[in-house]
């Protein structure tokens, strides 16, 4: 089994238990997966990798879990249209950059100056809460 760090164990077990979900074996290798594979893995990528930990894993398993992490808000996820789901366990704002040509996913962090000219766009009486900002493109990323 992958072992998650120790401030990571910690999170993932108050956050479970918060919502009085057990800290299965399954739910800690996905979140380990995730956690570990900072390029934003889909669901199929997680389950081809959960697969080498614990065989007798399902794809609907898989789901679960993310499912279940997700709700603890220990895993974000991110949509782009038609493309798989990825998911994520950098929590802070910031934004992504999805490359057509490689099917990669990039983190962006947004400078304070940039989100607060968008917010001051925002019509009168509109309180942001979150704010999700997402380019796609291609890129000249180096292998």
């Amino acid at each position: 089994m992958m072992q998650l760090s120790e401030t990571d164990k910690k999170r993932f077990n108050e956050q479970l238990k918060r919502l009085q979900l057990r800290p299965t074996k399954q739910r800690e290798t996905v979140y380990a997966l995730v956690c570990t594979y900072e390029n934003h893995l889909s669901a199929d990528q997680i389950f081809a990798l959960s697969k080498k930990i614990l065989p007798s894993i399902s794809l609907a398993t898989v789901y679960n879990c993310l499912e279940s992490l997700v709700e603890c808000d220990l895993v974000r996820e991110i949509n782009f249209g038609r493309r798989p789901t990825r998911y994520e366990t950098t929590l802070r704002e910031h934004a992504h950059f999805y490359c057509n040509d490689r099917d990669e996913l990039h983190d962006i962090e947004l400078p304070k100056a940039i989100r607060e000219q968008i917010i001051s766009i925002l019509p009168k009486g509109f309180n942001l809460e979150t704010m999700n900002v997402k380019f796609t493109g291609t890129c000249d990323c180096h292998d």
